[in-house]
């Protein structure tokens, strides 16, 4: 019997009911929307959690008193950064490690829109959009890059859209920003395998959040139409796939663009 075949057996154990326990994990733009989501599934399946907010101070709040308070091994904590502003981050990243140490997952998803039809768009509608959403994840990597790199299993995990797939009327610089992770996220995980840590990047489609039923009912009716599952996405379904790529068991996942959009490519 090859070794491999012997330790097979052990694959049967059960498994821990805290699969992130004694992991780190920060999430930007942790405060609201699919970002909530995330930091509240980390937390859940015990993980440590840094809710990153810019200017939603009651509301990262809020999110860390639930995961505290909730009956699991997971706790969490807010901090203020603007990802936009480098000095911000590396003071975080200071602090979050003087507090906690090296984190073992970061999830860049802190992004806004500024829609406006291409020939309206200003140059400040486009670098507002870009400076959080691209530039952003970019600060906040580096600045995080050997923690993730030394962690056991060390994740980093991206926060797309479809819009960056598919374009969209009005999104030129939200579908810039958000297709320029596809890139960013293959090239990292190539710099990363060497250390065993991953990289990859959701892309979710139309998702149930505070945007999205900001949106009239009628073109909701017409986004869901052209959508083969007739439904959006709920938060949930977003960060589980959160949740499984921070944990260990996807640690031969790298480079991937994974979408949720309940098959609208195809």
């Amino acid at each position: 019997m090859t070794t491999e075949l012997a330790q097979r057996p052990t694959d049967l154990e059960r498994p821990s009911h805290q699969p992130l326990a004694g992991r780190t994990c920060l999430v930007t733009g942790g405060s609201r929307g699919i970002g909530r989501g995330i930091a509240r599934e980390l937390g859940r399946h015990g993980a440590t959690v840094i809710v990153n907010y810019r200017s939603s101070e009651d509301a990262a709040h809020e999110v860390a008193d639930v995961i505290t308070e909730a009956d699991t091994e997971g706790t969490a904590h807010p901090i203020q950064a603007d990802v936009t502003d480098r000095t911000e981050i590396e003071t975080m990243r200071d602090a979050v490690r003087d507090a906690f140490g090296p984190i073992d997952v970061l999830v860049n998803n802190a992004g806004i829109t500024c829609d406006r039809t291409f020939q309206k768009m200003t140059a400040e509608d486009w670098h507002r959009v870009i400076d959080v959403s691209l530039h952003g994840t970019f600060n906040c990597t580096q600045a995080f890059y050997d923690d993730v790199k030394v962690a056991d299993h060390g994740r980093v995990i991206n926060i797309s859209s479809v819009i960056g797939k598919q374009g969209n009327v009005g999104q030129a610089n939200y579908a810039a920003a958000k297709s320029g992770l596809f890139g960013f996220t293959r090239s990292l995980a190539l710099e990363l395998a060497d250390s065993g840590a991953t990289a990859n990047c959701i892309a979710p489609g139309f998702t149930h959040t505070e945007m999205v039923e900001a949106i009239p009912d009628e073109i909701q009716d017409d986004l869901r139409a052209e959508i083969p599952l007739e439904r959006f996405a709920s938060v949930s379904e977003v960060a589980g796939l959160v949740r499984y790529l921070a944990s260990k068991q996807s640690g031969y996942m790298t480079g991937e663009v994974i979408d949720v959009n309940g098959g609208i490519d195809l």
